[in-house]
């Protein structure tokens, strides 16, 4: 097995592939730094106090004179970054009525203006340290807190002093003027437009309807239009004073450097920080009550019938119970796990009901600790039909079941199994957890006050818990899950008069007969005992890649795999299947079951296993099975572990040698995506899902959404007519990268894909499919019938595609970044006209065609001509005139630092050397990667633009039902005052 250290990996990407050897790379560390206020030996860190689990020692805690808690930890997972987070407990709970929206407004204002940062200067100061916006520098408020996120690429000592520099001026020291408030408040607004619609008025009404009586009713993050427009630079900077002092501060730092060197940073800017007047405790979020009269035996509440037409079906119930701080302990852990593990069975039951024909769509439960408010049993479903009687009364007969007889002893085997696997997979990986998720796994943990615990503590204590469960401690755990203060319910419904808040209140209080037959037979099941898939194949070509110790091993019946084995991720290996011809195999008239099959091609069964018997044989494994079709080819892909693997390629292989035909999971899936359907008409944003691959496709009917016409037209007979001749077509690729054995993966290759039958050519006319791109200039108009203050809007142009080309495309990356920085900055300026434009470039490389350039962004309608203006002129600018060099370095240093962090991991290679037993050139344009990706001038950036910009690009506007697209570009106030 190879044993090539993560730097190494990404030495390759600059390195001569061919001279690559693996090689001890020492990092540089600066000198450890002493820190004064570390927890001492033999005290107790500050998130174990009152707990008995066992401290996770790889982390460093400490506590500043002045409040402020800090954790530390060294971790080199990516290599050479490090994670910063700085949680304030302070969220939109603890706003006055006149306050709301203000916790999330003051997270806009941190990174407007600060202490040691000029007017709209973080992003581009982040960017030029190499961080993104968005994912490396990011921020989010929720009801409780509100958390800072950077992540540090090319860490060294004194980039991470400067940048603990720029995060405390942020947090200590913003400028909360008038100015900054005005220039804001529009671009939160924007954020609060684009979220609105039907299923936001829907996730209102039934956030008020379960959590009645508390803080948390009406108290969304985002706030109301009315407090957000009265704000001023006085009232926001009272909720700052109030709520960012340092007592209500903690500070994690992870990563690829001295732990004493983040410990001493976090001292040293955050020790002198003095908050404002006295400190203020938490407010009361209040407890969730039943009404007068209510029955304490089914003590049924508050209920909703909320109508938004272009929404799904759902019904939600919840067991509400107060939320208590609880004492960490041991203990506790074990009836947690024993709460999670009875949730599971009933889970597993509703989804073996849905499965055999239920009257729901899926259904399942829920404990959750809601932003310190309650601890809740949620019950959700997707009612098949308008019946939704019928689907709750289905739901809460399995769950009546529950609650009357224990589990059998087989049933929690399976869970226990299941569950026995997940920990330990976490053991396996423990030293590849990378370190954002470590820095947020403290910050998650500090908001529900409970304590970390390393995956070895885990284990543990569920290897403890499981030789004392019995089948009468679930049972208790079950009642307990579904008993409590008051129960809540809120029906969403697209038909008026089809619920009422009566109908619904008596369908809780009725009583139900439990579902005798809810339970799921014993059935043992063994991949032993399953068919070969054919008599093992030959070997005829087997070496080495080219690419560090890769490999590659051909099959006389035209396989072609290609394997990596390696420790990088310990417990982890990562299967992709590539095969057949993708969309170019679709027919015109297949829209409807390209769909399905991306929905049920797999829980349609393989060989002798239906999705039951998978769901069974699987039990217990590390083992996926995802579906996807592609440009120019379809994919099975799939997570598993080393002793996993042959079974895993067994099951892939056996779906295109023996591939089942179950009716069951075809019509499920035409109901789903019925159901679907029926949503997308209610905002811009669906539109676009809707409709903007099958436009940008000129109207190609393959890419068509199916409408519910299409798919009552489906069967599972024509499912079967269509998929089955596709799965015998085409070359096959298998890549197996990760922690296995290589001999035992090639011996099982030989069993699995090697004994696959020949393949069938792909059809001539499937290899000359060419996309289409829609004709350039023209704008096409379609309607929503969401709220009349919400549109879209997208602009295209042709791109590239192939392999040949490769290398532009990296370069045309480089041109679209460019261009998303400056339509951001044009669209969020005009006073919040967008709050997020996207621009991305598709390069498909399995086929030569069909590429394209796409900038998106969510409007007011009579922002449309504004978006086309600013991105013709950001397109024409562009071509016209090379970009400036710091522009430049703004986005080629984040796209370094991304590749160097991205190439540590299995998948990059995998994803780089896909294809590659077809297109070898994708080998040797690796070595060109990195510089394509990071090197440029602003003459070649140009040329590019004049390239692929030189035309009017295709447009589509996205407007509310009833009203024209605006066609002249109206001043904004702001810019009227100007």
């Amino acid at each position: 097995m190879a044993i090539l250290t993560r730097a190494v990996r990404r030495l390759a990407l600059v390195l001569p592939l061919a001279l690559l050897a693996p090689q001890a790379i020492h990092a540089q560390d600066p000198a450890p730094a002493t820190p004064a206020y570390l927890t001492k030996e033999g005290q107790t860190p500050w998130i174990y106090e009152g707990s008995d689990v066992p401290r996770d020692e790889e982390w460093i805690f400490g506590k500043l004179p002045n409040g402020v808690r800090y954790a530390v930890r060294k971790n080199g997972v990516p290599p050479d970054q490090v994670s910063i987070r700085v949680r304030i407990d302070a969220g939109s709970l603890y706003e006055d009525d006149s306050e709301r929206g203000f916790a999330h407004l003051l997270e806009h204002l941190l990174f407007r203006e600060s202490q040691y940062l000029g007017p709209a200067m973080a992003i581009p100061t982040w960017q030029r340290l190499g961080a993104t916006f968005g994912s490396d520098t990011n921020a989010e408020t929720s009801p409780t807190h509100t958390v800072y996120k950077l992540d540090l690429p090319n860490i060294d000592a004194k980039k991470l002093a400067e940048s603990m520099k720029i995060l405390s001026g942020m947090v200590r020291a913003p400028v909360l003027s008038d100015a900054n408030v005005k220039a804001e408040v529009p671009i939160v607004l924007a954020e609060k437009r684009e979220r609105g619609g039907p299923q936001q008025r829907a996730a209102e009404k039934t956030r008020e309807t379960l959590f009645a009586g508390q803080q948390l009713a009406d108290r969304l993050p985002i706030g109301i239009d009315e407090t957000l427009n009265a704000a001023t630079g006085a009232t926001v900077s009272a909720f700052y004073k109030r709520w960012y002092r340092p007592e209500n501060t903690v500070i994690v730092a992870v990563g690829d450097i001295d732990p004493m060197q983040l410990a001493a940073e976090v001292e040293k800017y955050f020790g002198d920080w003095k908050g404002s007047g006295p400190s203020r405790p938490a407010p009361d979020f209040g407890d969730p009550k039943a009404p007068k009269g209510a029955d304490p035996a089914n003590p049924v509440g508050e209920v909703a019938a909320i109508v938004e037409p272009g929404t799904q079906r759902n019904f939600t119930y919840a067991i509400m119970r107060p939320w208590r701080p609880v004492q960490d302990t041991i203990a506790y852990n074990e009836g947690l796990l024993r709460d999670t593990l009875a949730q599971a069975l009933i889970n597993r039951r509703l989804e073996a009901r849905a499965r055999a024909g239920g009257d729901y769509l899926f259904a399942q439960v829920q404990q959750d600790d809601v932003s310190r408010s309650t601890d809740a049993t949620f019950v959700a479903f997707a009612p098949l039909t308008g019946d939704w009687k019928a689907a709750l009364a289905d739901v809460r007969a399995v769950i009546a079941d529950a609650l009357i007889n224990p589990p059998t002893q087989e049933e929690i085997d399976r869970e226990v199994a299941e569950f026995a696997s997940i920990f330990a997979s976490s053991v396996e990986q423990r030293r590849v957890m990378a370190g954002a998720k470590l820095a947020d796994d403290i910050v998650n943990a500090v908001d529900i006050r409970e304590t970390v615990a390393a995956p070895e503590t885990v284990l543990t204590v569920f290897e403890s818990m499981k030789k004392t469960l019995t089948p009468q401690q679930l049972l208790d755990h079950t009642r307990q899950l579904f008993s409590g203060s008051v129960i809540r319910a809120a029906y969403l419904t697209p038909e008026t008069g089809e619920a009422s808040e009566a109908a619904i209140r008596d369908a809780l209080k009725a009583p139900i007969e439990a579902a005798s037959d809810a339970r799921i037979a014993a059935q043992e099941i063994s991949f032993a005992d399953l068919p070969a898939i054919g008599a093992p194949g030959t070997i005829t070509q087997q070496g080495a890649l080219g690419v560090l110790d890769i490999e590659r091993v051909d099959f006389a019946n035209g396989v072609r795999t290609i394997l990596w084995a390696n420790d990088a991720e310990p417990g982890r290996v990562s299967v992709k299947v590539r095969f057949g011809g993708g969309w170019r195999s679709i027919g015109p008239d297949d829209a409807a079951y390209a769909t399905l099959g991306q929905m049920a091609l797999v829980e349609a069964g393989v060989g002798e296993l239906g999705q039951e018997e998978l769901d069974r044989i699987t039990t217990g494994r590390r083992m996926g099975f995802d579906f996807a079709i592609g440009d120019g080819v379809f994919t099975f892909f799939g997570q598993t572990r080393g002793q996993d693997l042959a079974d895993q390629l067994y099951l892939f292989a056996a779906k295109l040698a023996m591939p089942r035909w179950d009716a069951n999971p075809i019509v499920r899936a035409q109901a789903g995506a019925r159901l679907a359907y029926e949503s997308y008409a209610g905002t811009p944003a669906g539109v676009i899902n809707r409709d903007l691959e099958y436009l940008l496709r000129a109207g190609d009917p393959r890419y068509k959404t199916p409408d519910p016409e299409m798919l009552a037209k489906a069967t599972p007979e024509g499912f079967r007519k269509m998929w089955e001749p596709l799965l015998k077509q085409g070359p096959v690729e298998v890549l197996v990268f990760g922690d296995f054995n290589r001999d035992e993966a090639i011996a099982a290759l030989t069993k699995t894909f090697g004994a696959l039958p020949p393949r069938e050519p792909l059809p001539a006319a499937v290899l000359s499919n060419k996309a289409t791109f829609p004709k350039s200039g023209e704008t096409v108009v379609l309607h929503h019938m969401g709220e009349a203050n919400q549109a879209a809007a997208a602009i295209a142009w042709p791109g590239g595609a192939g392999v040949e080309n490769l290398r532009e495309s990296r370069q045309l990356e480089i041109l679209t970044q460019l261009f998303n920085n400056r339509l951001l900055d044009a669209m969020r300026e005009r006073a919040g006209a967008s709050y997020a434009p996207v621009v991305n470039n598709q390069w498909p490389t399995d086929v030569d065609s069909g590429g394209r350039i796409t900038a998106f962004a969510q409007l007011r309608p009579e922002d449309v001509p504004a978006f086309f203006q600013a991105a013709d002129k950001i397109a024409r600018d562009l071509a016209t005139t090379p970009p400036a060099t710091d522009e430049l370095q703004r986005v080629t240093e984040p796209l370094l630092q991304y590749l160097n962090r991205v190439s540590t991991g299995n998948l990059f290679w995998l994803y780089q050397l896909e294809g590659s037993t077809q297109e070898p050139m994708r080998i040797a344009l690796l070595r060109s990667l990195l510089v394509d990706f990071t090197e440029t001038t602003p003459e070649k950036m140009q040329a590019l633009a004049q390239k692929y910009f030189g035309t009017a690009g295709w447009r589509l506007a996205v407007i509310p039902e009833g009203q024209k697209l605006a066609t002249r570009v109206t001043a904004t106030p702001a810019e009227a005052g100007r």
